[in-house]
């Protein structure tokens, strides 16, 4: 395929910024913000006596919908709180773009989220979950396996708190549970998104957290505040050598299959097709960066 008309399949989420939704002032200045997706959080970070004015909060603010180029999506309380089902109600009124299930822990948990979202109308709405519970980890690819789930979030924290592991920068103790549920993921073609991290004014730890994640094969990265997103916005955007050699890699593969050769050859190495694949999604990332008006470098373009 020319690189060059390659079509955009792949939407980017580099980031996804939560922003609580009782607090209005945070969810104005989303607007403005370059995060790829924004979750209007109702749960975890909406204290009780506040859920009833986040959900009408969003109910006031989402009737003006201009949040840039940010997918927007709320992420509802447990299905099972006093307050579910009427923040699920409410959401498919909204317009916004899909919606986040939280600490779901397996497929039957999922699907009857999914049978109530369906019967409140919102059929349209995309699907994701929060994965933040051993349980969840273990039960992730019966998760992965519905059609309608779209993305995975983790939910790192909690999930540290439950296997009991004292916090380490290079995250050891929850390496196996991420990669198994970045196995389930891939297994079903399903985005999956790395958890937060919290230390707000350790850039250094900040810039680690976030290519660790891109290296483990997340696809991005939550985020708790707008600090945050230079530092995980250039971690999951490829950069000119990888932009260069997915060019080269495809424009290989494409001659090659003119010659009727399967393999290509590209700087005495072989290239098998299965690369491809990666080649069009650094390409259709760098596509889209570019047409929100970012750089390989995540800044402004000038």
């Amino acid at each position: 395929m020319n690189a060059a008309t390659l079509p955009l399949t792949y939407r980017p989420r580099r980031t996804m910024l939560y922003v609580p939704a009782h607090i209005t002032r945070h969810i104005e200045k989303a607007r403005a913000l370059d995060a790829d997706s924004i979750i209007f959080d109702q749960q975890e970070s909406v204290p009780p006596q506040l859920k009833e004015q986040a959900r009408s909060n969003l109910v006031d603010l989402l009737s003006s919908p201009d949040f840039g180029h940010s997918e927007k999506i709320v992420r509802v309380n447990s299905l099972d709180s006093p307050w579910g089902f009427d923040d699920l109600a409410s959401v498919c009124k909204l317009n916004i773009d899909g919606v986040l299930f939280p600490k779901v822990e397996s497929a039957a948990e999922l699907e009857e989220a999914i049978y109530h979202l369906d019967r409140l109308g919102g059929k349209h709405l995309k699907v994701m979950v929060n994965i933040e519970s051993p349980l969840g980890v273990l039960n992730a690819k019966e998760i992965a396996a519905n059609p309608r789930l779209e993305v995975i979030v983790m939910g790192t924290t909690d999930l540290a708190n439950a296997l009991k592991l004292n916090p380490t920068p290079d995250r050891q103790g929850l390496l196996t549970s991420l990669s198994l549920v970045i196995l389930a993921a891939r297994a079903y073609k399903k985005y999956v998104i790395d958890g937060p991290h919290f230390d707000l004014k350790n850039i250094e730890a900040c810039e680690y957290s976030c290519r660790q994640a891109r290296d483990l094969g997340f696809d991005g990265k939550t985020v708790i505040h707008p600090v945050q997103l230079n530092y995980t916005n250039d971690a999951f955007t490829p950069k000119r050598d990888e932009i260069n050699k997915a060019k080269r890699i495809l424009e290989a593969i494409e001659e090659a299959n003119k010659a009727d050769r399967s393999m290509a050859v590209l700087d005495d190495r072989l290239v098998e097709p299965s690369l491809a694949e990666w080649a069009e999604r650094v390409l259709s990332v760098y596509e889209t960066v570019h047409k929100i008006g970012q750089s390989e470098l995540c800044g402004p373009e000038k």
